[in-house]
């Protein structure tokens, strides 16, 4: 059955709406045009930015016209078709050279030539694009043919080119968004870095990581300022089942008061004065991965309540907007307050504090991690000396006993920045062994001052070994003790010995405050 031309036309605006392969959507055209042209060979071209065109489709013409790309000031009939707007026809007894002269597919041996050929440039809009070919070889094939009915095949055609670049231009950037996004989550977790320690305390803090990592639980992180609170975050999301989505950070405390809401929940055109095009807000850009919401303790009372309906409710209103947006976000909030006496205080709302502290982790500070100063100061310095490309820095043993000795207020952070001077020093005197001398001097005078002090504790007579034994393990009892607020499990996990055995010791040594039967009552 024939196809007419209101047929063709149609198949070819339908196939406008198709998603094909690469390609497909010109061979398709040109086989819809020449199912109704009389023409023996057909060719869609493409204009590049060079000005050469290159075919994109062919029909009845040799394939090496795929592989040419063709200079129309060197081809005086497809330099005519492209400088004007309405339908070229070259007849045969035209005497300007035909570019496809022996390339007809069904002829073998090239020694036909076109004797009928015509073409149309392509527009989108005012922006020439290509053309299409026409070639015939009988004589006077296209005199049937009415230039409209050219115009309208050509006018699908560019249609056809503009919705390929589009959608190409479409995946090309899908491909790019998808490859940034797995940049930034692999620089978010190379960031993110690792957990370093063999204390009791850090071991403990990885096994609450991964009890509550593949939960989708709020988790709310607690401790000092520079103890690690954003690396257990990462911690968390990474191993996670949502580690291959973004974790998005928001700092709380860099929030100003008048801006928080669109950060958080983005805005549309319009919104306020500024607001030029809509923007997704923090939770959007987080949809199906996790919020990192650090520095929660210092979020205003009037955002804390527009996050609890984010978090009971999973949907946010970008501002200024008529409808809610459904969002799936885990959330891990991180604050180095107290927040059960800030809500005593009224500056946090108890009902969000209890959807945020559903799995509470505490980062222990550096000053109770036994044993991981020595470490923690191995693995910072191996990131020193690959970043001065040194072979070799270590720390003097005089140096290690100051840093263990230091109380380290501002923890791992601290420790750090100690130690990243410290590397620097050393390795502008050219040494490879950190000094004590190369430490800070707050650092450096603490030591001095506790090895001054413990000598100055030791006896200047004769004592019994095993009392003085004794009077200082019942020092270091009591003191544990102290800092566990009486209670024997944690006084021992201060110790680092077995809750029996301290229990033991301590009754051996007498040692039964009124506040250790209360706490044995617990």
């Amino acid at each position: 059955m024939q196809t007419t031309l209101d047929q063709a036309m149609l198949q070819i605006a339908l196939d406008l709406n198709l998603n094909l392969p690469s390609g497909h959507h010109y061979k398709r055209l040109m086989q819809s045009l020449q199912s109704v042209l009389p023409c023996d060979a057909s060719a869609l071209f493409i204009l590049d930015d060079s000005g050469l065109l290159s075919a994109a489709a062919v029909n009845g013409l040799s394939d090496e016209v795929l592989g040419q790309k063709f200079d129309p000031q060197q081809h005086p009939r497809l330099h005519a078709i492209l400088t004007s707007r309405e339908p070229v026809r070259f007849p045969a007894t035209s005497t300007l050279p035909d570019p496809f002269d022996g390339l007809l597919k069904n002829d073998p041996n090239r020694s036909v030539n076109v004797h009928d050929c015509m073409g149309c440039s392509l527009y989108v809009e005012d922006h020439l694009v290509g053309l299409i070919t026409l070639d015939a070889m009988q004589v006077g094939a296209f005199n049937c043919i009415d230039d409209i009915t050219v115009a309208t095949f050509a006018a699908l055609a560019a249609a056809t080119i503009r919705n390929v670049n589009q959608v190409e231009a479409l995946r090309k950037s899908h491909r790019q968004q998808k490859n940034m996004n797995q940049v930034l989550i692999q620089e978010a977790r190379n960031k993110g870095g690792e957990l370093v320690g063999v204390s009791p305390e850090i071991q403990s803090l990885r096994d609450n990581i991964s009890m509550v990592a593949y939960s989708d639980y709020a988790v709310l992180i607690s401790g000092e300022t520079g103890t690690g609170k954003e690396l257990v975050a990462h911690a968390v999301h990474s191993n996670s089942s949502r580690a291959t989505q973004p974790m998005i950070y928001v700092n709380c405390a860099a929030l100003p008061e008048s801006l928080a809401e669109s950060e958080l929940f983005g805005h549309v055109k319009g919104a306020f004065t500024g607001a030029n095009s809509h923007r997704a807000g923090k939770f959007e850009l987080a949809d199906g991965g996790t919020i990192f919401l650090d520095e929660i303790g210092e979020l205003p009372l009037l955002m804390q309540a527009k996050l609890l309906r984010v978090i009971q409710q999973g949907e946010v209103q970008r501002v200024g907007a008529d409808k809610n947006l459904m969002v799936n976000v885990r959330i891990i909030a991180a604050t180095n307050r107290d927040l059960t006496e800030e809500v005593a205080a009224g500056r946090f709302r108890s009902d969000l504090f209890h959807r945020l502290n559903v799995f509470p982790i505490n980062v222990p500070p550096l000053r109770h991690r036994q044993g991981d100063i020595a470490v923690l100061s191995g693995h910072i310095l191996d990131r020193v000396r690959t970043q001065f490309n040194v072979a070799k820095l270590q720390l003097h043993p005089k140096a290690l006993t100051a840093l263990t000795h230091y109380s380290w207020p501002g923890n791992v952070r601290e420790l750090e920045h100690t130690l990243m001077r410290a590397g620097l020093r050393a390795i502008q005197a050219q040494q490879s062994l950190i000094l004590q001398e190369h430490l800070s001097d707050e650092v450096s005078h603490t030591y001095s001052y506790s090895a001054e002090s413990e000598a100055n504790d030791l006896p200047t007579t004769s004592f019994e070994l095993r009392g003085a034994v004794e009077i200082y393990q019942t020092k270091l009892i009591s003191h544990a003790l102290q800092q566990s607020n009486f209670v024997w499990a944690q006084a021992a996990d201060f110790l680092q010995m077995d809750r029996g055995n301290l229990y033991k010791m301590g009754k051996k040594l007498g040692i039964e405050p009124k506040e250790l039967r209360t706490a044995e009552l617990v």
